[in-house]
């Protein structure tokens, strides 16, 4: 007698199915949204708003993939639940996730389900483009992400790069600068989170692009200047407040033969010749070797007499433009220059006596907190020129100056970010023209740079000296006349101890 033969197993009802769970269905959803926030910032990055938006690299090929590899880790990890629950608990119910038509309850709930997903992929899709505006913004910068750097953000504000971005020069375009931006301010934000961050600030930012992919996407390197006219007036620090200024010539000149003649500040601009340097500090204010190759390879080595050996080829910097331009949008200005640009504006009365050198002296002085210090020189200010409108207008002309320019919380100022345009209030170009440089320490001297090097002065003095201008230029003569012939540089008085003038 034979054995009755089994009945074969039923099919395998699809609607239970270890993909089909809760968890799997979440993680399907934030793929969808992943993929589809993917395509939309891809399909922007490919008409080209990667190019001028640097932020977008890092939405359209880090973050928007992230969520989609997260859903999918949820679909597998769901059916890997649902796998593991059912091996040990065989017989448990299995749930039944099936859409059913006929019924009016399944149709409403596919409704609602389709509303939904939809409205998901939409939040999604502006989400990602809103987070990528924002994050590039230059409120996200200075006051969301990066308060500690509000005395930066002030400044930025005052400067010829106000309407620049600030991720246009700190990260530009393209995702790997971001990535390492981003990776740079991780350690930053746990710096501020810990409250451990330098005070000031320090600089130069050694994670900060090469100014070749930053500056000269606006700047043309090549570009021929020429001599650029300018004047300047200053305020003496006498009784009477005596305006003196200097009308010149800047001679900028250029870098490249192909526009113009080879000369001027710009002949630093690697076009033709190629600089690099050491700096023996971290503001690159001292400079004991420098190596300049000219246009037929030839290279002339300089250094000071007490410099010897060579340095770390490591340590080696090539010169670029951010070495002169070294705060091109987060200039503080110095007292003088501050008080001296109220007066010129009309915004300090000049008949107050002695306004400059009381301004200056009140501003120079340490307080704890801007607060305070605004407080203190307007009481010091009062006590001394009274209350009529003149004076009330005057010092509050002065509060603001400093509080744009002074920053006690952060110890940041003039004085602890040295400004390497020109010589004024820095050694600047002087860091190595400075008649110390020579070849082998004794031989050759690099060219020194005195008044008319870079620039031709036309006229100074007052109004009737400045009416005659010579084209030849004449020899700068310092408004105290002690001063002349003593071989001083500017910063060796302009340097925040001896605001004199």
């Amino acid at each position: 007698m034979t054995e009755p033969i089994p009945p074969a197993p039923p099919p395998p009802d699809p609607a239970s199915s270890i993909w089909r769970n809760w968890i799997s269905l979440a993680g399907a959803i934030v793929a969808i949204g992943g993929l589809f926030s993917f395509l939309l910032l891809c399909a922007l990055d490919l008409m080209g708003r990667g190019a001028s938006n640097p932020y977008l690299g890092i939405l359209t090929y880090v973050v928007a993939p992230a969520f989609l590899i997260l859903g999918l880790v949820l679909v597998l990890g769901g059916a890997w639940l649902q796998r593991r629950h059912r091996r040990r608990r065989p017989d448990a119910p299995r749930p039944h996730l099936a859409i059913d038509l006929s019924r009016p309850r399944d149709r409403r709930m596919l409704f609602w389900f389709t509303l939904g997903t939809m409205t998901f992929l939409l939040v999604s899709a502006l989400g990602s483009y809103q987070t990528f505006v924002y994050t590039e913004s230059n409120q996200f910068c200075g006051e969301v992400c990066h308060a500690v750097m509000g005395p930066e953000y002030a400044a930025y504000h005052r400067s010829a790069h106000a309407k620049v971005a600030c991720v246009e020069c700190h990260v530009g375009s393209g995702a790997s600068w971001y990535l390492k931006a981003k990776v740079n301010g991780t350690h930053q934000l746990l710096d501020v989170i810990t409250g451990k961050f330098d005070r000031p600030i320090a600089v130069p930012v050694k994670s900060m692009r090469p100014a070749r992919d930053t500056c000269e996407q606006c700047h043309w390197p090549e570009k021929y200047s020429g001599s650029i006219e300018r004047s300047f007036t200053r305020y003496l620090s006498d009784p009477k407040n005596t305006p003196y200024t200097v009308r010149l010539l800047i001679n900028v000149g250029g870098g490249s033969a192909e526009h113009g003649p080879v000369g001027g500040i710009h002949w630093h601009m690697n076009v033709s010749n190629k600089v690099e340097y050491f700096a023996s500090d971290a503001q690159r204010q001292v400079i004991p070797w420098i190596r300049v190759t000219a246009a037929d390879g030839t290279a002339t080595v300089y250094r000071t007499a007490d410099f010897k050996g060579e340095p770390d080829p490591a340590q080696v910097r090539r010169m670029d433009c951010i070495d002169c331009h070294n705060r091109p949008a987060h200039r503080y200005a110095s007292p003088n220059d501050a008080i001296d640009e109220a007066m010129d504006l009309g915004r300090v009365d000049l008949k107050l006596p002695g306004i400059k050198r009381a301004a200056v002296d009140l501003m120079t002085k340490a307080y704890a907190t801007q607060a305070e210090g605004e407080a203190s020189i307007g009481r010091a200010l009062a006590v001394r020129y009274g209350t009529a409108p003149a004076a009330v207008a005057s010092i509050a002309a002065v509060q603001a100056a400093y509080a744009a320019n002074f920053f006690p919380e952060m110890k940041a100022d003039w004085s602890k970010f040295p400004d390497n345009i020109g010589h004024l209030d820095s050694a600047g170009c002087f860091r190595c023209h400075d008649s110390k440089h020579s070849v082998g320490g004794l031989g050759r001297r690099m060219p020194a740079s005195d008044c008319n090097s870079c620039h031709t002065i036309l006229a100074q003095g007052q109004s009737a000296d400045l009416a005659k201008a010579a084209p030849a230029g004449i020899v700068f003569k310092h408004p105290s006349s002690d001063i002349d012939g003593l071989g001083l540089l500017c910063s060796d008085c302009h340097n925040g101890k001896n605001q004199e003038n």
